[in-house]
């Protein structure tokens, strides 16, 4: 085990809102330690390759930096991440990367202790404050069936040309679905689609795709099996069974190569947990001060998309998260927190 480093804040999570954060500390002088489990931007890698945001380049830029493309158009995933460490470099921000926490301990007296857990071997930092930025997708959102851990089921979307002229079922039917089953569409694949709903909600698609998704549909390009639910996944098909009104009825058998599960995703909460931050059932959303984003805990803040824990209709973004960084760095400094800004709207559209 090596020496122990006490320092005022450790900052969990490299994404955009934890980068940001790190070139506040920096800029007031405020000394942190900043800890990530893979690499920068870690959730957006896995995004399938040149995904586009929904959100506009302007407000999903941080810490003055501008965000600008080729073409200006949205930001693909690959070029928000290359943003990312360009304001790495830029202001030369350390981040330790592919340094896992495992555990984050307050003290009797005051203050944390933090556990890492890299290959190098088991780290440990003393802090006076702990900001986590973990994110609010942090895992795939099981639907425990038989056979969903088969090599051929994935909760991600890779490159979508692996399943050029095979038989892929999208499981799903938001945003992620839809794009999904469009790309593998679009790659030769034959598309059919799970959905427990009778049509898609048209709001929590982009509008661009919306129309396509429809007029493939319509047009018997893409099989549509609504209000539905996968019972069980075998090596070569997947059986599903009517969700409501309308549904197919009985069992339906699906022949498919592949099966994306599009079902969404979770955030991780565990390191609230297990610092004993009062989550609310069942979506774990944190107990917080809303002012300063310090939780029950005192010391222990959160900024970005943990702040909403699961997110089942989405309300936190990148782009109205950046105040999270003013109130923290606020709270922080002993100065008055800024004007809370009205709560946003609820919505149910996810950036990428």
């Amino acid at each position: 085990m090596s020496d122990t480093r006490t320092t005022d804040v450790v900052i969990v999570g490299a994404g955009p809102i934890g980068l940001e954060l790190a070139v506040a500390l920096k800029r007031a002088g405020i000394d942190y330690v900043h800890l990530e489990a893979k690499q920068v931007g870690d959730t957006m890698w896995h995004w399938a390759p040149r995904t586009r945001f929904f959100s506009s380049n302007e407000r999903i830029a941080i810490a003055g930096v501008p965000l600008s493309t080729l073409d200006q158009s949205k930001a693909t995933r690959e070029e928000y991440l290359k943003y990312l460490r360009d304001v790495v470099s830029i202001f030369d921000l350390k981040v330790n990367t592919y340094e896992p926490v495992a555990d984050v301990r307050p003290q009797a007296g005051g203050g944390f202790v933090v556990m890492t857990r890299p290959l190098r071997g088991e780290q440990t930092y003393r802090a006076k404050r702990v900001v986590l930025v973990t994110g609010g997708t942090a895992r795939a959102r099981k639907i425990d069936v038989p056979g969903e851990d088969l090599p051929h089921v994935t909760h991600w979307l890779p490159d979508p040309a692996l399943y050029f002229r095979t038989r892929v079922l999208v499981v799903g039917g938001r945003n992620s679905a839809v794009e999904a089953a469009l790309r593998c569409y679009a790659e030769g694949a034959e598309v059919s689609v799970s959905y427990r709903q009778a049509g898609f909600d048209e709001k929590s698609i982009k509008y661009w795709l919306l129309p396509e998704i429809k007029g493939l549909i319509g047009a018997g390009k893409i099989k549509a099996y609504f209000n539905t639910c996968v019972s069980r996944i075998e090596a070569d098909r997947a059986v599903l069974i009517g969700s409501g009104p309308g549904g197919q009825g009985g069992e339906t058998v699906v022949p498919g190569d592949f099966v994306l599960l599009m079902t969404g995703y979770v955030a991780d909460m565990a390191l609230c947990r297990a610092a004993g931050v009062r989550l609310s059932d069942p979506c774990e959303v944190p107990a917080l001060n809303e002012a300063t984003m310090e939780t029950n805990v005192p010391g222990l803040y959160l900024a970005g998309t943990a702040v909403g824990g699961t997110q089942e209709r989405y309300r936190l973004f990148i782009e109205n998260c950046h105040v999270h960084v003013d109130r923290i760095l606020a709270a922080l400094t002993g100065q008055a927190p800024p004007t809370t800004a009205p709560r946003p709207e609820v919505v149910q559209m996810p950036e990428s």
